[in-house]
C-alpha cells in the first residue's frame, strides 16, 4: 500500500512546479500591475491629464465616486468610468 502513495506523490510534483511557475510568471505581476493602476485611480485630481484605454486624452474636470468628467476639446466635456484610466500623461 505505501508504494502506491509514493507513486501518486511523485505524479503530483509536476503539477505543484508547473502552478509555483504560472504563479511567480503570471498571476503575481498581474496583481502588482493591477494594484498599482488602482492606487493610480485612487490618487487622480481634477486638472490632471489622462488618457483612456480607448485612446481619449483629455483633463480631469470632475472627479465622482465612481466616474470622472474629462474635457477632451473647447466645450466638449465626457463622463467616463474610473476603470476606463489607462494612464496618467507627464
Amino acid at each position: 500500500m505505501e508504494q502506491g502513495a509514493g507513486n501518486i506523490f511523485y505524479q503530483l510534483i509536476p503539477l505543484i512546479f508547473l502552478f509555483a511557475v504560472f504563479y511567480f510568471l503570471l498571476i503575481r505581476p498581474q496583481k502588482k500591475q493591477q494594484k498599482a493602476h488602482q492606487l493610480m485611480i485612487a490618487n487622480l485630481k481634477k486638472n490632471d491629464q489622462v488618457v483612456t484605454s480607448g485612446g481619449i486624452h483629455g483633463t480631469i474636470v470632475a472627479v465622482k465616486d465612481k466616474t470622472f468628467g474629462l474635457r477632451i476639446d473647447e466645450g466638449t466635456k465626457v463622463v467616463v468610468d474610473k476603470n476606463a484610466i489607462a494612464y496618467l500623461k507627464k
